[in-house]
């Protein structure tokens, strides 16, 4: 441990502070429990629904990339690039060369995708304002 890595008076922690962060821990456990589930039930991976969620998601008027869904999701870009992949065979997303930049690829939804991350959308919606008070909550001992 460095002398920079040295706890201050001001850092001590609490029980509270253990069972806030450990509660905090399994709501988000259990939301992405709950996420995992959701999309199966859809016929989509993990990782498939974060990827249409990332592309329909992307704030107006920009594009969504490869490369930039690989930030987003936090994935290699031949990761992100092997999942569009296999969302284009599944007939999910289709990519068409960017205008203003030909070396870019942009990404859209197929109809079939929109159909499925509209339902899942409207379930997380569902969960996520099940467990915002809770959240909430946590977020509150969290700063205090």
């Amino acid at each position: 441990m460095s002398q920079h890595d040295r706890i201050k008076p001001e850092d001590a922690l609490t029980q509270a502070d253990y069972e806030t962060l450990a509660a905090f821990r399994h709501a988000l456990r259990r939301f992405a429990s709950f996420s995992s589930a959701a999309a199966k039930q859809a016929g989509l991976t993990t990782q498939q629904h974060q990827a249409l969620l990332a592309i329909k998601g992307a704030p107006a008027g920009t594009s969504m990339t490869v490369g930039r869904l690989a930030e987003d999701l936090m994935l290699a870009p031949h990761t992100a690039a092997e999942l569009v992949t296999r969302l284009e065979a599944a007939d999910l997303v289709a990519k068409r060369d960017d205008p203003a930049d030909r070396r870019r690829t942009v990404l859209t939804l197929r109809p079939q995708a929109e159909d499925k991350l509209r339902a899942l959308t409207l379930v997380h919606r569902r969960e996520v304002r099940q467990l915002a008070p809770r959240l909430l909550a946590l977020f509150r001992d969290l700063e205090a």
